[in-house]
């Protein structure tokens, strides 16, 4: 990669150390440019016809996005963000006194909070899957756990509060072998490294445009295999999920239309496939590479310094890194940082909640680079750091 190029394309560089792209990643100027295009033309020439003349490239995102994951485009529905796609997924599936939701300590708080009320609805239970030893979920227990009561395993890839690696194509194969649906939350992992759902098996898979994609704010997608269909029946059913029969009735629409909604912003849809476009003329391969490079030599980097520790669990790192500097709170460590013009946010408890069941670490500082930053800028985050650690 030209890294300098890939930075002189990016503005947000200017000025600022971006750490924290696990929140939201820096777009580049042409995903810019493609954002603002469409809102001029909108404004020129009325939203639906805006919508009509790019048709097309509006249609070529769901291809785009099938080709970054290993999926097909009718297996893809667009939605506004991460958390409604995995809800919109979620959602369709019937559950019933007995039936088990078996998810792992680094399921996000938000899903969490949807198994919560599920139970509560339903009298489905929710089983907590053991780490193993490293800290991932502990796929020989997964599998001793899922019996005829199981009606889901739900896993994210990488929590949002470290830079854990969950053994997705391992849980994928269990659950293939059981007949299970696996639904993946990938939200921290899409963009960050290869990601494809046929090596990993799941079921369902849900992403965000505004993390490590570089897409805008107000993106996400749904990813179905289309085998599972027939499993789910989506909660909410509009014009664009579903065609009147003419009477009293109506059919889905094929693939993952059927999720789909009607009104979408489509400056921000246009947003998404240049974000798209970008990773895979760059490669996941060589983007995943440099990413994870970063994230290790920054966890390395705070790891020998005095009065600071590194909490990120696995056999696999990421580009997350999470810490602590001893007798400094969290948040006065990352007001440090900004006072440097530094960009890095804070874990808490409260987004994942059955991790803080076992490790009473939060709020930690978090830190996530990607494949546009330098050495240099991991070199002046951990001085910062280590200048408080004295």
């Amino acid at each position: 990669m030209d890294i300098e190029a890939l930075r002189r394309e990016t503005p947000g560089t200017t000025g600022r150390v971006h750490l924290n792209n696990a929140g939201a990643g820096l777009m580049s100027r042409q995903t810019l440019r493609t954002i603002t295009a469409h809102l001029e033309l909108e404004a020129a020439i009325g939203g639906y016809e805006a919508a009509d003349q790019e048709q097309a490239r509006i249609g070529a995102t769901y291809g785009n996005i099938a080709e970054l994951i290993g999926g097909r485009a009718d297996e893809v529905a667009l939605f506004d963000n991460s958390t409604h796609a995995w809800s919109a997924a979620f959602h369709a599936l019937e559950f019933s006194p007995g039936d088990r939701i078996l998810t792992g300590r680094a399921e996000y708080g938000s899903n969490v909070l949807a198994y919560l009320q599920t139970a509560r609805r339903t009298g489905a239970e929710i089983v907590v899957v053991p780490d193993d030893a490293a800290g991932r979920l502990d796929s020989t227990a997964l599998a001793a756990l899922i019996d005829e009561r199981t009606a889901l395993v739900g896993v994210s890839h990488v929590p949002t509060s470290g830079g854990l690696v969950n053994p997705v194509a391992e849980i994928g194969r269990i659950t293939r072998a059981a007949g299970v649906p696996f639904l993946l939350d990938a939200t921290q992992s899409v963009g960050q490294f290869p990601v494809d759902v046929r090596e990993i098996g799941c079921d369902m898979l849900t992403a965000t445009g505004r993390k490590f994609l570089r897409g805008p704010r107000g993106t996400g997608f749904l990813w179905v295999r289309s085998d599972a269909l027939d499993r789910l029946e989506p909660f909410g059913v509009e014009l664009e999920s579903a065609s009147w029969d003419g009477g009293r009735g109506f059919t889905w629409q094929p693939g993952a239309q059927r999720f789909a909604t009607w009104e979408m912003a489509y400056s921000n849809v246009l947003g998404l496939d240049s974000a798209v476009r970008q990773a895979l003329d760059l490669g996941m391969d060589r983007i995943g590479e440099r990413a994870l490079a970063l994230g290790d030599l920054l966890r390395r980097r705070l790891d020998v310094l005095p009065g600071v520790t590194t909490h990120d669990q696995g056999t696999q790192k990421c580009a997350i890194v999470t810490a602590k500097v001893d007798g400094i709170p969290t948040a006065d460590v990352a007001a440090a940082l900004a006072r440097q013009h530094i960009n890095v946010t804070t874990t808490v408890a409260g987004h994942t909640q059955f991790d803080s069941e076992v490790r009473d670490v939060h709020p930690l500082v978090r830190l996530s680079p990607h494949y546009y930053n330098t050495e240099a800028e991991i070199d002046r985050a951990v001085e910062v750091i280590a200048g408080l650690s004295r």
